[in-house]
């Protein structure tokens, strides 16, 4: 049984740094925290896609801070709530995955996770899948569980109020939702929660079941999601999302494509950077008396050597240089025209670079094509309006 940490310096700075509210209260959470009792927290995942990337890490690291506290870290696989698919932040129902989708999805996910926690050793994170107790439960046990919770309670989710504003359905399963997240909680008699803050309602709803079921105060922390001044978030959609399993280049160069907002929070949640070095960094930027591509060539390095090493990342870097400072790109090229952000193998076809999709995809998978001057391997990604995407050394297409 590993010893638990009572820190003070320790405990406050898993508390507060990218820490957005703890439920019902940091004192109260500082407080459990210094009595040395083992404690466990856990956190869900719904294998919505195959892939754990740079917002999973925000989570995991603060996962791997708890443990190394000498707590007990629980990650959850919602392999039953991910064929439901959580309504969070979603203007319209989710396409519903099948269970061998989800299965999949998963497959990866130990092996992706282990960059960051810790699975063996004498204080190993253990791993739960939800269909354990949900998949079990009767129709009886449904309704028992709804019993605590009120339409009203589910109406106050905004993208509920939004959908019914624009009279667009909601659907009876995606109210069931939270109280499934909930029950989680309540199986797995967890003392606390911990998830980005657009899991706070599902979070609290475990929190009020725990309470009149158990009786059991769980407290709930809420961290930072990774988004630029605008609140948009890294994913898919702005083809800047970095993937725990992408390659240094590939990695440097996603980071480097973020926009100048997401440089501050990407040095406080994605860092071991002490927060005065933040801090600085923040004034700097907003003083304009440090350039935000240097900051980010150092986010950029932070952040590709936890993954690589730090001589992986440095050569990154001087990569990216190459390609970009020294101007070994064409100043004319073929140019290709998107509303948004674009799959790139749409624009390998479009832009002349490669004959088929089939071509382009084999391009992609033999690591033939780049984007911004980073290798890409997902045949699914896609380059923002001003990307630069590369096939072999002499082809080049822009995205406008």
């Amino acid at each position: 049984m590993p010893s638990v940490i009572t820190d003070p310096a320790a405990i406050e700075s898993f508390l507060v740094r990218g820490v957005e509210h703890v439920f019902p209260s940091r004192d109260f959470l500082r407080a459990r925290l210094a009595e040395g009792k083992r404690l466990t927290i856990y956190w869900g995942i719904d294998p919505t896609g195959p892939a754990l990337h740079l917002g999973h890490a925000i989570n995991l690291r603060k996962l791997r801070a708890f443990q190394n506290l000498g707590h007990k870290v629980v990650m959850l696989i919602g392999d039953f709530t991910g064929m439901i698919g959580d309504p969070t932040d979603k203007s319209a129902t989710r396409v519903r995955l099948t269970r061998e989708e989800v299965l999949a999805n998963a497959k990866e996910y130990r092996r992706q996770a282990a960059k960051i926690l810790q699975f063996d050793g004498e204080n190993p994170v253990e791993i739960r899948h939800n269909s354990e107790w949900l998949g079990a439960m009767s129709f009886a046990d449904v309704v028992e569980v709804s019993a605590y919770f009120t339409v009203q309670q589910m109406l106050e989710r905004d993208m509920f109020e939004k959908r019914l504003e624009e009279g667009k359905p909601i659907h009876l399963h995606e109210f069931l939702y939270p109280l499934m997240q909930g029950y989680d909680s309540v199986a797995l008699d967890t003392d606390g929660e911990l998830g980005g803050n657009d899991q706070t309602f599902n979070m609290l709803a475990g929190r009020d079941l725990m309470k009149a079921v158990k009786g059991k105060e769980k407290w709930v922390v809420t961290v930072k999601l990774l988004t630029d001044a605008t609140g948009k978030k890294m994913g898919k959609s702005e083809g800047n999302m970095a993937k725990l399993d992408d390659g240094p280049e590939e990695m440097y160069g996603k980071v480097m494509s973020w926009t100048d907002g997401m440089i501050v929070s990407g040095f406080e949640l994605l860092t071991e950077l002490p927060e005065e070095d933040v801090r600085d960094i923040s004034r700097g930027l907003s003083k304009e008396t440090l350039n935000p591509r240097d900051a980010k060539d150092r986010l950029a390095r932070e952040i590709t050597a936890q993954f690589h090493g730090r001589e992986a990342a440095d050569a990154a870097a001087e990569a990216f240089v190459k390609m970009f400072r020294e101007k070994e790109i064409p100043t004319e090229m073929p140019e290709v025209k998107a509303d948004g952000p674009m799959k790139v193998i749409d624009a390998l076809v479009a832009g002349g670079l490669c004959a088929s999709k089939g071509e382009a995809r084999r391009q992609i998978e033999q690591g033939g094509v780049k984007v911004d001057g980073a290798v890409i391997s997902d045949v699914d990604a896609t380059a923002a309006p001003g990307a630069v995407i590369q096939k072999g050394k002499r082809h080049f297409v822009r995205v406008v």
